[in-house]
């Protein structure tokens, strides 16, 4: 029986912050690759991109391996454009890092034919996946989109801090683009019912602010942020607790893709099996097969199957098959876990293929979510977050059913 009553944190980070700047450049160049091969007639299932990207003061470097339409002078010119139109987005005009004037060196390559031999459909070979490894997906009732408060409350309170900052609106305009969240939820009786702990620092343009006057624009918005009666008089708050922040962002500290990977996923409520998201094309499994793992797990709990499921993926490298599927209702399933797991296979195909073709993730459709959370999002028209569709719970019902 697992704990009823108890605190939990999640920390979430503003798309500001130096190491999500390099997740948004990482993911346009996979959203430019894939709308260059739109434009060229390229098929998008040959796209590959695996580009890592690190910023510090006034540089940023993007590296990696890509398979492209563009020739390699334009392809550099291109991507240097996007890394500037990102970091403009952002909100980045400081003398330590501005989007104009930032050197941005490309150090791109073609993938390696060992790689790609092993990932390209080739006769009756269909595609492999990219890597080995395993891949984590989580869902549960804790909020409307099926996800962990803790991290979904982190995720809210910057991003709506960020809309209001962009709009110039309720003292925002005085905050810079770098900042940080913590929230520690309380859980009575297995469910989430308030707020102990609220963390935020974040940066500010104008230094004659001090940690009062930043808490006196934050805190209204916060409290409209978090479910009403979780904030109470015993909830202790820590504002900019360091005092100061005004350099911010890649100048106050270096920047690298893939270091936000908790972040990026349930807020440490769940496994992860390590790898990043961020600037990789979707044959890699890292991305794509935890995409398909939430998915899965989501649809399970949206069918009522369970009020929390842990699912877990694995693959080689090469081999189109995952190599096990693992399922864990945690207690709460209705059905039984191994009749699951095999009901899973039926009504989704989990080869790199399949995934792909199943989530249309061969699209540009990766910038948004390099911020905020992979999950928990809501899908679009333009296909983006796919993998939050609850579509298939009427087929996994069915599936367990026969």
């Amino acid at each position: 029986m697992s704990r009823q009553d108890y605190l939990f944190t999640s920390e979430s980070v503003s798309e500001g912050h130096p190491d999500k700047v390099c997740d948004r450049i990482s993911d346009e160049v996979v959203d430019l690759f894939f709308k260059e091969a739109a434009k060229s007639g390229m098929d998008a299932a040959q796209v590959r991109v695996a580009c890592e990207t690190l910023a510090t003061t006034n540089r940023v470097v993007i590296a990696g391996e890509v398979r492209t339409s563009l020739d390699e002078k334009t392809m550099k010119s291109k991507v240097k454009s996007a890394a500037r139109k990102a970091i403009k987005s952002i909100g980045y005009e400081q003398d330590g890092f501005h989007w104009k004037k930032a050197k941005i060196d490309v150090l791109l390559h073609p993938q390696s034919v060992d790689i790609a031999q092993g990932v390209d459909a080739a006769g009756n070979k269909d595609e492999g996946a990219g890597d080995q490894g395993i891949m984590f997906g989580y869902a549960c009732r804790e909020t409307p989109e099926l996800m962990p408060a803790p991290i979904y409350y982190a995720h809210k309170i910057l991003e709506v801090l960020t809309d209001y900052r962009k709009k110039s609106e309720r003292g925002c305009e005085k905050l810079g683009p770098d900042a940080k969240s913590q929230v520690t939820v309380k859980y009575v009786g297995g469910k989430p019912v308030g707020v102990t702990q609220i963390v935020l620092s974040t940066q500010h343009v104008d230094a004659s602010l001090s940690s009062s006057d930043v808490r006196k624009i934050v805190e209204p918005i916060i409290r409209e942020t978090l479910p009403d009666g979780w904030i109470n008089s015993e909830t202790v708050w820590h504002v900019n607790p360091t005092g100061k922040f005004v350099i911010g962002g890649p100048d106050g500290d270096a920047g690298l893709t893939g270091r936000k990977i908790i972040v990026d996923t349930y807020g440490g409520a769940a496994p992860h099996g390590g790898g990043a998201f961020s600037g990789k094309d979707p044959t890699k499994v890292d991305r794509s097969a935890a995409y398909a793992a939430r998915y899965l797990a989501k649809n399970v709990v949206a069918a009522k199957l369970a009020d929390r499921c842990t699912i877990q993926l694995s693959y080689a490298i090469g081999v189109s098959e995952p190599l096990s599927i693992y399922v864990d209702l945690h207690g709460t399933g209705k059905v039984d876990e191994a009749k699951l797991e095999k009901a899973l296979r039926e009504v989704m195909k989990l080869t790199p293929r399949g995934i792909r073709e199943h989530l249309q993730l061969n699209k540009p459709i990766y910038a948004k979510s390099a911020a905020y959370g992979h999950f928990g999002r809501k899908a679009a028209r333009d296909g983006s977050f796919s993998w939050e569709k609850t579509d298939l719970a009427p087929a996994i019902k069915q599936a367990v059913a026969a």
